[in-house]
């Protein structure tokens, strides 16, 4: 009890006279704030929406969700860390920049609606639920332009100012959705809360930019700068689109070859494997703008950092994965009920592929900052063609539990053994190798003895 009451004291210690890192701190701090709570209300509101929906409704709604995201890259155009790199880069571009990536981000989720309603039309013309569904939440997408004034906060590591209206947004929607399951709503109305949220949280940005003293109307739009974010984007819209179909077409093929029920109980698997994902991603988001300082002032500080990032997020993944094995089968039923039951063998397995997603969200930090946009778009594309591969071959035979395996073999490739067969990635594979092996980010001096190997 005394080291555990220790630990906050020896964090302000080592952060006292240290005003950079003492602002990496609170701003990740606030990023675990709003992604702890979106875990909470996923983990216990989303239960409780799935019981009241059951396996089939469940599974209608979670296949638009998945269909939908097929096509998100088309909405954010990879544009999100080169927006925070260039005005990392020079601030007094700032009103450009950031009203170049909102006019281009707001082009791309018309485009996006468009796309996943017209495939949608095609695909299911006689299912008017699902057009419906499918129209509410590519709509809601479009609001993610305003997600560049985030950047901004980002950038200057003041990202609370970005979170406090997403924090509003989704406390206000998960009472809602309590109110939608208390009067017996149909799943239409959970779709449109859903909309609702990032409207409210796009609401909630304008808001908080206006209160830091900027203007909306001070943004401009430039044909230079858009083709230069453009350059450096494609190869990221493209990863996009292949990390959504290697994480989700497994959902919609599963649908497609078994039915919405068999993809309601995998959906529950899925959800819980995934809702920690927003801890590694917090911490990442975070740390990047430090990463990207690290590379300009050392090449050692830089694979340094890098080298704790790994093992932060490879010891998270263990933290997660070792105990779900042996607890899945009673989780589910608890949160979910009999009806899901199926889903904790799933959840035993599918929950190992969180480390090589945190390693993969980890090493995404490194791409960026040497704009190596393109290697991470090979590594997807693989991992990809290996999701769609084996999901032909084990869903038929094994249901869900093939769509896990399928899973299971694309994360730990398109993350970690991709690295061995890309000579620029084999020392990101050594590294990652070192974060699976020994996973502590706290011990002092052997990272910076292991940076400078790396960059011998």
């Amino acid at each position: 009890m005394n080291t555990v009451l220790a630990l906050p004291r020896m964090v302000a210690r080592r952060l006292e006279g240290r005003p950079h890192l003492r602002k990496i701190a609170e701003n990740t701090s606030w990023f675990f704030v709003e992604r702890i709570l979106r875990m909470l209300v996923g983990l216990f509101v989303g239960s409780w929406v799935a019981r009241y929906l059951g396996p089939e409704q469940f599974g209608a709604y979670s296949y638009v969700l998945s269909f939908v995201a097929l096509f998100g890259a088309i909405a954010t155009l990879g544009l999100d860390s080169l927006v925070i790199r260039d005005i990392l880069n020079d601030p007094s571009r700032g009103n450009e920049i950031l009203g170049t990536a909102f006019f281009l981000k707001l082009g791309g989720g018309l485009l996006m609606f468009v796309a996943a309603l017209g495939t949608s039309v095609f695909l299911d013309a006689g299912d008017a639920t699902t057009l419906w569904l499918v129209g509410i939440v590519a709509g809601g997408s479009i609001f993610q332009a305003f997600d560049v004034i985030g950047f901004l906060f980002r950038s200057q590591v003041q990202v609370q100012y970005a979170l406090y209206g997403k924090i509003v947004a989704l406390s206000v929607i998960t009472i809602i959705k309590v109110l939608l399951i208390s009067v017996h709503a149909p799943l239409y109305a959970f779709a449109l809360a859903g909309a609702a949220e990032i409207m409210l949280g796009a609401v909630g940005l304008c808001i908080a930019y206006r209160v830091n003293g900027h203007s909306i109307r001070s943004w401009r739009w430039s044909p230079a700068c858009a083709r230069g974010l453009l350059h450096d984007s494609w190869p990221l819209i493209f990863s996009g689109l292949t990390i959504m179909v290697y994480m989700r077409i497994d959902q919609v093929m599963l649908r497609d070859m078994v039915g919405p029920s068999a993809l309601g109980v995998y959906a529950v698997a899925v959800q819980l494997a995934e809702v920690w994902y927003v801890i590694p991603m917090a911490i990442v988001s975070s740390v990047l703008p430090s990463i990207i300082e690290a590379k300009a002032r050392s090449e050692v500080l830089f694979y340094a950092r890098l080298q704790k990032l790994y093992r932060l997020v490879a010891l998270l993944g263990y933290l997660v994965a070792i105990p779900t094995t042996f607890v899945a089968g009673n989780v589910v039923t608890l949160l979910y009920g009999d009806a899901f039951s199926a889903a904790g063998p799933m959840l035993a397995l599918l929950v190992w592929a969180g480390i090589f997603t945190n390693l993969g969200v980890a090493r995404s930090s490194f791409l960026t900052t040497m704009n190596w946009a393109k290697v991470g778009l090979l590594t997807t594309l693989a991992g990809g063609v290996i999701n769609v591969g084996l999901n032909l071959i084990l869903i038929p035979k094994y249901h869900g539990m093939g769509a896990v395996i399928a899973s299971l073999a694309a994360y730990s490739f398109q993350a970690y053994f991709s690295c061995f067969f890309c000579n620029d990635l084999r020392k990101t594979g050594m590294m990652l190798s070192k974060a699976l092996v020994f996973p502590n980010p706290f011990e002092k001096g052997l990272d910076h003895r292991e940076a400078v190997n790396a960059t011998q």
